[in-house]
């Protein structure tokens, strides 16, 4: 059993105990609420690791994959039309789970079963005027931000350190290369604080059920029931997009995609399937000098499953809390997860930790976020087929637009 399966298993494990431990506080405790208090010190514990991880990790990830790209001015069109194509689908997969979670309203559920403290949380509305979150995004000291956490902060900046050392070129290798040892290394912090996760899920399930009941548990099979559904119409929206452009190879595509899409729905990784993804499209036709340009290009910006998630998973909680957003502050979320989802590809739920960074910035409790730790694996398995489907139309689209398309190989 490899150490993700074993998270898996040790999760579940720790939501199975959290359950029945729960569920006897409630109905043996004198004061379950008080017990429900004591678990919140494990929960927040956790939060404040994941915290911890998010400015460097940030850093590190998205300036190494900004230049590794190369200046965009050398990359040409097949930079711009790439992009282009990445800017579109994330909007579409943020839109579609924004329209979801608002049809839907799966955080209603659990309204009034949140910890009364962390429900009286209301948003600052004066601080989401498009003047504060425009002059927000530029940090005045980097070192100030970081300190701070302030995640659209060190996105913003990274972004410019990333431009610039793809456009210094030679001169920023060996700054990029420590860089890329620096994400490489909070990767590995990020699997050490994951080893955690099996503790916060016992604590938050246990005090959840110990103050609620076992009532509350049945939100969790409505919520994955409508987050799959919203996935399907995501994978139907992908491949008729696709169609318009390829045609009816689309369905070629989607059985060369099959079987590294299976791949990463059963290791919840879309990393693990790149090799097939890769040679999956060179099968289908796609030249090589295209796919091993495009793709690695979408792991850290063309995450459609991820982003669908965040945004749905993001008003969940706001919901759950009682705390009523606006379509103003709705669509202000939507641009924040679309800077905040880039240059994650690879890290260990990073789902979990772009919606960690994005709640403190709407004043959302960071602890509702761990409602959906105890499932999460089974939502990142969607999630992560989801980003190789995705990736390979986008692929596939770019070289039909740059004539990099040859006839179907003959499979081995």
């Amino acid at each position: 059993m490899n150490k993700q399966s074993r998270l898996t298993t040790y999760i579940l494990i720790g939501l199975a105990i959290g359950i029945i431990t729960g569920y006897i506080a409630n109905t043996n405790l004198a004061n379950p609420t008080g017990f429900a208090d004591t678990m919140a010190l494990i929960t927040t514990l956790f939060l404040r690791l994941i915290k911890m991880i998010i400015a460097p990790l940030v850093f590190s990830t998205l300036v190494c994959g900004i230049a590794k790209m190369g200046d965009a001015t050398a990359v040409g069109r097949v930079g711009v039309k790439t992009l282009g194509w990445f800017f579109i689908a994330s909007l579409m997969s943020l839109s579609l789970g924004l329209v979801l979670v608002n049809i839907f309203r799966p955080g209603d559920a659990l309204l009034g079963h949140m910890a009364a403290t962390a429900g009286k949380v209301d948003l600052a509305t004066s601080s989401l005027t498009l003047k504060d979150f425009v002059t927000h995004l530029v940090p005045s000291s980097i070192v100030d931000g970081m300190a701070k956490n302030e995640i659209l902060q060190i996105v913003i900046f990274s972004l410019f350190f990333g431009s610039a050392a793809a456009a210094v070129g030679q001169k920023a290798n060996a700054l990029i290369e420590a860089l890329d040892g620096v994400a490489h290394v909070m990767l590995k912090v990020t699997g050490y604080v994951m080893m955690f996760a099996p503790f916060a899920v016992f604590a938050a399930v246990a005090g959840t059920i110990a103050k609620s009941g076992l009532g509350v548990l049945s939100t969790y099979g409505v919520f994955m029931a409508e987050f799959y559904f919203g996935i399907a119409l995501l994978w139907a929206l992908l491949i008729f997009i696709g169609f318009l452009f390829l045609k009816g190879r689309v369905f070629a595509l989607m059985r060369e995609m099959r079987s590294p899409a299976l791949l990463a729905f059963s290791t919840a990784s879309s990393e693990a399937a790149y090799p097939k993804t890769l040679e999956g499209l060179e099968r289908f036709g796609v030249r090589n000098r295209i796919a091993s340009f495009v793709l690695p290009i979408g792991y850290s910006f063309n995450l459609d499953g991820s982003m669908m998630y965040c945004t749905f998973a993001t008003v969940f909680i706001a919901q759950a809390y009682g705390i009523e957003m606006s379509l103003g502050q709705q669509m202000t979320m939507m641009a924040v997860l679309m800077l905040t989802s880039k240059g994650m590809a690879g890290v260990p739920r990073a789902s979990l930790v772009v919606i960690a960074a994005t709640l403190g910035q709407f004043n959302i409790p960071e602890a509702g976020m761990l409602l959906l730790l105890g499932i999460d694996h089974f939502l990142d398995m969607a999630r992560s087929a989801t980003n190789v489907i995705g990736n390979g139309i986008a692929t596939a689209v770019v070289a039909k637009w740059e004539g990099e398309m040859d006839p179907p190989k003959e499979s081995a």
